[in-house]
């Protein structure tokens, strides 16, 4: 017994010192190496902190670009998905609600041209980006509610479009938060 027990509890205290006290500094001092010191990349708008550039966040007004929808009400603290399958009736009631909600403040787009993320949460629930499809179908709506000519709208969506990581890493993004921030920094008509 001794000749195991002895091997074991050494390879037991190791793997203590190495994975809860060496990897968790290491890790440490590497996200302090990242964009924002490993706290979060901060947005700030007239001097004041108004959200993370990495997590979505709820904008109530028709007047701003619309998120994608979130199973966790936007709170970071809890990021989730509903964990719900394509064929649940919960899933297809919630989402057939999301497309309802669209149509009603987005009177004139056809519904087989919303986009899936304007009707269904991302699996975080707190996806910042849209896809510029997702904001330009929006664009119709805000454009009437400021004063702003479409073509205008469609300029800033295109100018807050970040391209794919090297031409061919993910796809091409809007992030809302900015997006917002840059329409309200615009001039209205």
């Amino acid at each position: 017994m001794k000749k195991y027990l002895l091997p074991s509890l050494r390879l037991t205290a190791v793997l203590l010192v190495l994975l809860c006290i060496i990897y968790p500094l290491f890790i440490a001092a590497v996200a302090k190496l990242a964009p924002g010191g490993g706290d979060g990349v901060t947005v700030t708008y007239k001097g004041k902190i108004v959200g993370y550039e990495n997590i979505g966040q709820d904008f109530k007004s028709d007047k701003y670009f619309q998120p994608r929808p979130s199973a966790v009400g936007y709170n970071a603290a809890g990021s989730g998905a509903s964990n719900k399958g394509p064929t649940n009736p919960d899933y297809l009631k919630s989402v057939q609600a999301a497309i309802d909600t669209f149509m009603v403040h987005n009177p004139g787009v056809n519904k087989t041209d919303i986009p899936a993320e304007l009707v269904t949460a991302s699996a975080s629930g707190l996806d910042p980006d849209l896809s510029p499809a997702g904001a330009k179908i929006q664009v119709k709506r805000v454009a009437a509610l400021r004063h702003i000519s479409e073509q205008d709208l469609m300029k800033l969506v295109d100018e807050h479009t970040e391209k794919a990581l090297l031409g061919i890493f993910g796809p091409a993004k809007v992030n809302v938060l900015k997006l917002n921030i840059a329409l309200d920094e615009m001039k209205t008509n």
